[in-house]
């Protein structure tokens, strides 16, 4: 009986500390869906609607202009210059007026300035152009009716004030600014004449004329393209002309121009063949003394190429499939930009409209999303950790279900809209955005499932680079990062008709939202401004209200200074390990040969970071793997797969030319990743491979031929030397057939890898090749502005 009791005790006690633990692990679960969860009831301030009303600051623009341009002038000065404009065309002729606005304190107000330009009408179209770093410079373009010269206002001084100055010409195009000296100016007027400034525009000069585009180079080099017809309509037959003395002097570096571009150490120019309207690539890394052409495999005439991102490493090099297919093949090329390997089948980038999803993340290094087209016609998302080597899906988040495309509601992934989304009028107002100064955060409209949903999509936001994600917010928004990412704003995007007056905010990298009422009388909401560089703890909402007999502009500014009113310090940070996956070996978080350990603001810790916060990190070298390599020409990686193999589609000889000579080819499938500072570890063998081939020198389509003196003296030959050259020959031709059957036989197991230059080039003159050569801003490690449209149509130029 005893021991019965006993036992019934027990049972009681096991079944309530079950109870018990069920209940705490019911508590828990809650715990972590309501960090993750826009819905749940997160800890914060009660009062901080009354905070934020008090730093609310509202702007009427009292005009009835139809469109606004805004720029921030500057690196925390605070200076915002709007300019409004108002067209009415009316027969022949068209009415028109602008205004310019300032604002000194991150635009909580603004002065009406137009009187500092003589209430002059502003051509829209070039904008307000901004100098470089914190010059202070502005230039704006006045719109001149009558007559052939131009005008412009130049500021000094953020804005506080123009000086009017009339040009001997009328521009063409925005002037440019040389990338470090704000007082250099560059611009092509309408009778195609390309004109200097040094003195930031009091006095010009005419450097050259006939000129179609132009372009500063990294250092102090001016690089522009002519055309003798002076009509730049026929673009195929320009030259390409550098100066390294600000137009002085000029030289021709190239011929048969069609189009050319600037991407880090990398000059590109689109050649004709010289056969047909035939083009393709050429690259040159000094400026143009000598170029080559990128060694790509063979295209057809209906293809096109297209550089989708570049740095002083590496380019990512896009080459459409045959057809109008929608899809094509991600290059990455050598340190050189000549040698490429395939890294990614099957990429979205559309032949009409030129769209790709394309994103480089610039929140930690060698990480880029992109979207590819599957055979069933879908559209799915990719990413990669290292620049290009491993492509794979993006891991679903935790707190997110699998919509109706996908097979298993347990298997699944992330999908991200980007351009392509937008330009379908997926219900998308932003691309994914990300920021240097905010480590590992990443903002992105997504879907999951087994491909992308044409439903609304939903805010998802990484906090490790894309390793991982949550949902953030249900539904589209525009959104911004601000305060190096301590703080993230959001407003609902709607497409219809209708107005807001609600901004939300979050402290903890999205995982809880707080909704603050701006105003009152809502607006029908057009976008976000925020300072550029993410570093500000101000954001302006636009806007613009509507009457029966009027419209006008509206802004809105919140500075949430008076919420986070104290700065971080040592004990709100945390240390991240970058690149990690918590395997707990010596390797976790090595990527591109080292690793790198940040310090990072916690989510629980309510501060700011501040204007003058600086990113602080321990990089740490790693040895090397298969990772730290990528697939050599005539290898590809299959996607989730680490081993390089065979492109079966490649067969021939192993040729290689470089500057018109032969190279010895050393091969093994695997080349270093351009830019990895891995060291020691594994250790691949290289086969040599040394073939006595004659090359053709491809840069005689670039470089203009040069005038050789020829001697009209003959030099009598011996029949004794005649004897010695051929017997000469004929040993070579025999080593070079013995050497072709060794290397047939030994080196490639009885089969042939096309590798470079003469089988490409009779391919690439037997098409039609399409380049592109904008380059994409985010993804080039300068802060140089860069391009990127859809091909060499536009592309260079």
């Amino acid at each position: 009986m005893d021991h019965f009791l006993i036992i019934m005790l027990l049972l009681i006690v096991i079944m309530a500390l079950s109870e018990g633990l069920e209940q705490h692990s019911s508590k828990l679960a809650f715990l972590r869906r309501a960090r993750s969860s826009e819905e749940s009831s997160c800890q914060g301030w009660k009062d901080f609607q009354v905070h934020l009303s008090g730093n609310t600051h509202q702007y009427k623009f009292e005009d009835l202009s139809g469109s606004v341009s805004l720029a921030w002038v500057g690196d925390g000065s605070g200076v915002i210059l709007v300019l409004t404009t108002f067209r009415v065309p009316l027969m022949v002729v068209t009415f028109g007026q602008s205004r310019l606005y300032k604002s000194e304190d991150y635009g909580k107000s603004f002065t009406d300035i137009t009187q500092l330009i003589n209430n002059t009408f502003i051509r829209t179209e070039f904008g307000i152009a901004i100098g470089p770093d914190n010059s202070g410079k502005v230039v704006l373009t006045a719109d001149v009716s009558g007559g052939h010269h131009g005008r412009i206002f130049r500021s000094e001084d953020f804005g506080k004030s123009f000086i009017q100055t009339d040009l001997p010409f009328e521009p063409q195009q925005q002037i440019l600014y040389h990338p470090r000296n704000a007082s250099s100016l560059l611009v092509i007027s309408l009778n195609k004449s390309l004109w200097l400034s040094m003195n930031f525009g009091d006095t010009w000069q005419r450097i050259h004329e006939k000129v179609c585009s132009v372009r500063w180079g990294p250092e102090d080099e001016i690089y522009f393209t002519t055309d003798s017809n002076e009509l730049c309509i026929g673009r195929g037959a320009l030259e390409l002309c550098r100066s390294t003395d600000f137009g002085k002097t000029s030289k021709v570096i190239a011929q048969n121009i069609f189009s050319f571009g600037l991407g880090g150490k990398f000059l590109f120019a689109s050649i004709m063949t010289g056969k047909g309207n035939l083009r393709m690539i050429h690259v040159s890394v000094d400026r143009g003394d000598t170029w080559n052409m990128a060694q790509l495999p063979p295209v057809g005439h209906e293809q096109f190429y297209s550089i989708l991102a570049a740095n002083d490493y590496v380019v990512f090099m896009h080459v459409d499939e045959p057809g109008d297919t929608g899809f094509g093949t991600i290059y990455v090329s050598d340190d050189r930009g000549l040698l490429y390997s395939k890294s990614l089948e099957r990429h979205l980038y559309t032949a009409t409209g030129g769209e790709t999803d394309f994103t480089n993340v610039t929140s930690l290094r060698g990480v880029y999303i992109t979207s590819v087209l599957s055979e069933d016609g879908s559209v799915k998302s990719v990413i990669t950790y290292d620049r290009g080597g491993e492509w794979s899906p993006l891991r679903k988040p935790e707190n997110s279900e699998c919509d109706a495309t996908a097979k298993s509601k347990d298997k699944c992934s992330l999908h991200i809209h980007a351009a392509y989304s937008i330009s379908q009028k997926v219900n998308v107002p932003l691309p994914p955005i990300s920021e240097p100064s905010a480590v590992g955060l990443v903002l992105a409209h997504g879907s999951v499932g087994d491909a992308m949903s044409l439903l609304n999509p939903d805010v998802y936001v990484s906090d490790d680079g894309g390793y991982s994600w949550i949902r953030a917010l249900k539904g589209p928004h525009h959104y911004a990062i601000l305060d190096s990412g301590g703080l993230i704003v959001a407003v609902e995007y709607h497409t219809q008709y209708h107005s807001i007056n609600t901004i939300k905010f979050s402290t903890d990298e999205g995982q809880c939202w707080y909704s603050y009422n701006f105003t009152d009388d809502p607006i029908y909401f057009t976008g976000l401004a925020s300072e550029p560089g993410a570093k500000s703890m101000t954001v302006s909402i636009w806007g613009y209200r509507e009457t029966l007999i009027s419209q006008y502009w509206a802004s809105f500014t919140v500075d949430f200074r008076d919420l986070l009113t104290r700065n971080c310090e040592d004990g709100d940070y945390t240390k991240w390990l970058a690149h990690s996956r918590n395997t707990g070996d010596s390797t976790d978080g090595c990527m591109l040969g080292y690793k790198e350990q940040f310090l990072r603001l916690r989510k629980s810790s309510v501060c700011r970071n501040g204007r003058d916060y600086v990113i602080t990190k321990q990089p740490a070298p790693c040895p090397c793997t298969l990772e730290d390599f990528l697939c050599d020409f005539g290898y590809y990686r299959p996607e989730n797969k680490s081993e390089c193999v065979e492109q079966p589609e490649i067969s021939g000889i192993l040729e290689f030319c470089f500057n018109g000579t032969q190279e010895q080819l050393q091969t093994t499938g695997y080349r270093k990743i351009p830019g990895d500072m891995c060291e020691g570890g594994i250790l691949l063998p290289r086969k040599i491979i040394d073939l006595k081939k004659k090359c053709n020198n491809s840069s005689s389509l670039v470089n203009p031929p040069l005038d050789v003196p020829q001697s009209h003296q003959s030099v009598p030959t011996s029949p004794h030397s005649i004897v010695i050259f051929v017997t000469i020959i004929a040993i070579l031709l025999v080593i070079i057939i013995l050497g072709v059957l060794l290397v047939k036989k030994y080196v490639c197991g009885g089969r042939f890898l096309v590798h470079r230059y003469s089988v490409l080039q009779q391919n690439v003159e037997a098409s039609g090749v399409d380049t592109e050569e904008k380059l994409e801003s985010s993804a080039f490690s300068s802060s140089k502005p860069m391009y990127h449209d859809d091909s060499d149509e536009d592309l260079l130029e």
